[in-house]
């Protein structure tokens, strides 16, 4: 039972830092402890360790803590990449251990063990496109090119030189100062792939979200229906009629079902704000939202 409550508790706490760090800032959190842990993950913690460094070692413990970050924030590196595939791999481990005894089950068939490898399998294969492909690169042999696929309207985007290529900076094109190159219809430099995402690899950038989004929604339901054929065979629901003094009868449950929803609705409706905000713009560097 202990075990149980320890589980329960981190998945408040883990669920509390996810909506203070996404939505710490929003005014309905203004003031509030939301907003003080969205604070101290997005700056305190840095300026802790900062700190810390300078106390415990000196000047020189803090430029070395300053080099791991520029090694790990402004230079290619690969330890986001590797932390990726440590995650996924980590996830599926326990995620397959904890299930295995479950499939095939009351309402998983056993097929769910081969398409669960297979949707992880198209995670990591888009994972690995996004992360090698050319983004777009542009130099003096192929700006030519470029400049005529994106024109300059003079109305946003004006004819430019880029200083550190020495060649002309096509519209909607930026040099990223981690990578050291010109990309054509930048969006961003993407630690997590090691890469920049432009014209070329922007397909394979947003079916990696697109997959993963659906690859925990699966997880979410392969999981709700192993719990519900739990239910389902140790006549749980069963046990709560009794519990609610409702013989044999669902259609009492309907108010606690109802009130439950309700608590789920309104939950939700303090997340809207953020897609509303994101509807109304462009969440890359060509746009209104940076």
């Amino acid at each position: 039972m202990a075990a149980q409550w320890v589980l329960v508790l981190h998945c408040c706490l883990t669920a509390l830092v996810i909506v203070a760090f996404l939505c710490g800032q929003w005014p309905i959190f203004e003031g509030t402890f939301v907003q003080k842990i969205n604070n101290f993950i997005t700056v305190g913690a840095y300026d802790l360790l900062l700190r810390a460094a300078l106390v415990l070692c000196g000047s020189k413990g803090r430029d070395v803590f300053l080099s791991v970050e520029h090694y790990c924030c402004d230079r290619p590196n690969p330890i986001l990449q590797l932390l990726y595939l440590a995650t996924i791999g980590v996830i599926y481990y326990f995620a397959l251990k904890s299930s295995s005894s479950y499939i095939p089950g009351y309402y998983v068939p056993g097929v769910h063990w081969y398409t669960s490898i297979v949707a992880g399998l198209v995670g990591i294969i888009l994972f690995i496109l996004t992360s090698f492909s050319d983004p777009g690169t542009i130099n003096s042999e192929n700006v030519s090119r470029y400049i005529s696929a994106y024109p300059y309207d003079g109305i946003i985007y004006f004819e430019k030189q880029c200083t550190t290529c020495n060649i002309p900076r096509p519209a909607r094109s930026k040099h990223c100062s981690i990578c050291d190159r010109c990309v054509a219809r930048f969006d961003h430099h993407c630690g997590w792939m090691n890469n920049c995402i432009g014209e070329k690899n922007l397909r394979y950038f947003l079916a990696f979200l697109l997959w993963h989004f659906f690859l925990c929604l699966y997880g979410v339901v392969i999981l709700g229906a192993i719990l519900a054929g739990e239910l389902k065979e140790r006549k749980v629901f069963r046990i709560l009629t009794v519990y609610y003094g409702i013989e044999n009868s669902f259609s009492k449950l309907t108010p606690h079902i109802v009130q439950d929803s309700l608590v789920i609705m309104f939950t939700l409706s303090l997340l809207t704000p953020q897609p509303m905000r994101l509807s109304s713009g462009t969440a890359t560097r060509s746009g209104s939202l940076v």
